[in-house]
C-alpha cells in the first residue's frame, strides 16, 4: 500500500518539494506503525498502544502539514508582497516577517506572517495572513476556536485548559484562554440574534403546518436567579428570558435563550428580549399567532409587561397594538395556595385532601379562581383561634391569588392552547447559570461571567453553527492597493506641511 501511494505522488500532478516530502515521511511512519502491530499477536495492552502511537503519528504530521500549508499562503520573498493594504478606510505599509505562535486541531505550529503597518500614526499594526485564515485574537485557528467556545459553554476554566492540553497538545494560560473566550464572544454576539430569529422563524413554519384545532403560539417568558459576584457584599441576581414556540396541539417545539449577569433595573435582558420578538413578528408573513407571556407575578416580569408588553405595537401595523395574554404561572400560584392550607388547616390530611381539590379546581374550572377564594374565605371564617403564624401564610396566599385571579384563567388557556406554566424559563435559570455558574467554590466579576453567559445561551438555543458560520463570514480581510493611487499623507505630514 505504501509502494502504490508513493508511487501515485510521483505520477499525480506536481507537488511542492517540502509538501511532498511531508507526505512521504507521514506515510514512512504510519507504515512503521502498522509494521510494529501486525508482527505480533494484539493483546489489549498493544492494541491501546498500536491506536495511540496512530493518534500521536497522524496528530503531528498533519500539524507539520498545516503549518507548511499555511505559510505559503503569503510569497516568500518581500519583493513579491504588496506594498500596501486597505483595511476599512485605512492604509498600511509593508514591514518585514515576524514569526507567531498559532493553536490548531493538531497542536502548535509557527506562523511566519509580514507586518503592515498603519500609515496613520496610534493606529494598530495588522497581519494579513492571520486575518485571511482567520486567526481568532492571534492565537488559534477558527477550527480550534470554535471547539474552545462550544466547551468553554459548559465546562470550567481548568477543566477547558486540560482538555485542551490533552486533546490538542496546547498549553495555554488563563490569561490567553480568557482573551480568546472574550474575541470570540464579541464576533458572536454580533449575529445571535439574527440566528435565533431564523431558528424561531423555522419553528412558527413547523407549527403552523402541524396538526391540531389551535393557532400557534409565540410565547416569552423571564425569570432571575441570584449569583455568587466576587468582590461584591452577597448575591445579585442574573437575569434570563425564553422565547418558545408551541404547535396547533400545544406541544412545545423549540426554545431560544437569553441570558444577562446582575443589572440594576434588568435593561439590557428587557432590551434584547423586545428586540427579538419584534423581529421574529416583523418576518413571520404566516397564520396569525397567540402571544403569551408567562412568568410569576415579581416585580421585573411585572414591570416589562406594564411597560413594554402592554404598549407593544404590530411592527406590520404600528396602528394597532399586539395581543399579549399574561399568564400567571401555574406552579407559583399553586405555592401559594399550599400557603392558604397551611394557614387553614396547618400540616393535616384534611388540608391536604382541600389542596388537591382546589388546584384541579384551579386549573380544570371555568370560574376556578373564584370558587378557590370562595372555599378558602369559608374554612377561614369557621377557623378558631388561628396563630400569627397561620394568618400570615394564609393572608399571603390568599392577597397573591386575589390579586392576579385575572392572569389564572387557566381552563381557558389551556382550552386555547396556551401554555400555563413557565417551566421552561424555570429550568433556564439551572441551565443558563446555575449549571455552569453556580459551581462548588465558583465566583465571578461581571465582565468574565457575562462571556460565558453569552456563549452559552448560543449554545443552548440551537443557533451555535449558523451564528459562527455568519460570525466567519462576516470578518473582513485586507485588499492589496494601486501604490501609485493609493498614497495620502498621514496626519503628521499634514501637520508639517501647514507649519
Amino acid at each position: 500500500m505504501k509502494d502504490f501511494i508513493l508511487s501515485t505522488l510521483h505520477n499525480a500532478t506536481p507537488i511542492v518539494p517540502k509538501l511532498k516530502e511531508l507526505l512521504e515521511t507521514f506515510l514512512q511512519e504510519l507504515s512503521g506503525v502498522f509494521e510494529k502491530f501486525g508482527s505480533i499477536p494484539p493483546t489489549p495492552e498493544i492494541t491501546f498502544d498500536f491506536e495511540t502511537q496512530l493518534d500521536g503519528c497522524c496528530r503531528e504530521n498533519c500539524r507539520r502539514l498545516v503549518e507548511h500549508q499555511y505559510n505559503r499562503v503569503e510569497p516568500a520573498e518581500f519583493e513579491d508582497t504588496p506594498v500596501r493594504m486597505r483595511l476599512d478606510r485605512e492604509e498600511y505599509k509593508r514591514r518585514r516577517k515576524s514569526p507567531n505562535t498559532i493553536a490548531t486541531l493538531f497542536g502548535e505550529i509557527t506562523l511566519s506572517r509580514y507586518v503592515y503597518e498603519a500609515i496613520e500614526p496610534g493606529e494598530p499594526c495588522i497581519f494579513p495572513l492571520e486575518m485571511r485564515l482567520g486567526v481568532e485574537a492571534g492565537l488559534a485557528t477558527p477550527a480550534l476556536a470554535e471547539r474552545i467556545g462550544r466547551y468553554s459553554a459548559d465546562q470550567s476554566q481548568e477543566n477547558v485548559l486540560n482538555w485542551l492540553e490533552h486533546e490538542h497538545g496546547v498549553k495555554w494560560s488563563p490569561t490567553s484562554l480568557r482573551k480568546l473566550q472574550s474575541s470570540l464572544r464579541s464576533g458572536l454576539c454580533s449575529f445571535r440574534e439574527q440566528a435565533q430569529v431564523e431558528k424561531i422563524l423555522e419553528l412558527l413554519r413547523k407549527a403552523e403546518k402541524s396538526k391540531g384545532s389551535h393557532r400557534p403560539v409565540l410565547a416569552a417568558g423571564r425569570d432571575g436567579i441570584f449569583l455568587p459576584m466576587r468582590r461584591v457584599d452577597g448575591p445579585l441576581e442574573g437575569s434570563t428570558a425564553t422565547v418558545s414556540v408551541m404547535d396547533r396541539r400545544g406541544k412545545r417545539l423549540g426554545t431560544v435563550y437569553l441570558g444577562q449577569m446582575p443589572e440594576p433595573g434588568q435593561g439590557t435582558l428587557s432590551d434584547q428580549l423586545t428586540s427579538l420578538l419584534l423581529a421574529v413578528l416583523k418576518q413571520w408573513d404566516g397564520c396569525r399567532l397567540r402571544l403569551a407571556y408567562i412568568t410569576d407575578c415579581g416585580t421585573h416580569p411585572k414591570q416589562y409587561y406594564e411597560e413594554v408588553l402592554k404598549k407593544m405595537k404590530d411592527p406590520k401595523n404600528p396602528s394597532q397594538l399586539l395581543e399579549w395574554q399574561w399568564i400567571a404561572d401555574f406552579w407559583h400560584a399553586c405555592g401559594y395556595l399550599n400557603k392558604m392550607r397551611e394557614g387553614l388547616f396547618g400540616n393535616t390530611g384534611a388540608g391536604w385532601r382541600w389542596y388537591k381539590k382546589m388546584r384541579h379546581w384551579l386549573r380544570h374550572r371555568k370560574h376556578g379562581v373564584v370558587e378557590v377564594l370562595r372555599s378558602a374565605t369559608q374554612h377561614w371564617i369557621r377557623c378558631d383561634n388561628p396563630t400569627d403564624e397561620r394568618k400570615a401564610l394564609f393572608e399571603e396566599g390568599y392577597g397573591y391569588i386575589r390579586k392576579y385571579a385575572r392572569r389564572m384563567a387557566y381552563s381557558r388557556y389551556r382550552r386555547q392552547g396556551l401554555p400555563i406554566g413557565s417551566g421552561v424559563t424555570e429550568a433556564a435559570c439551572k441551565t443558563v447559570f446555575t449549571q455552569r455558574l453556580k459551581q462548588s467554590g465558583m465566583t465571578w466579576k461581571m465582565e468574565g461571567g457575562q462571556v460565558i453567559v453569552d456563549l452559552r445561551v448560543i449554545k443552548l438555543s440551537g443557533v451555535w453553527s449558523s451564528t459562527y458560520r455568519l460570525y466567519q463570514q462576516s470578518r473582513p480581510l485586507p485588499k492589496p492597493v494601486d501604490v501609485r493611487g493609493s498614497y495620502q499623507r498621514s496626519q503628521r505630514e499634514i501637520l508639517k506641511i501647514a507649519a
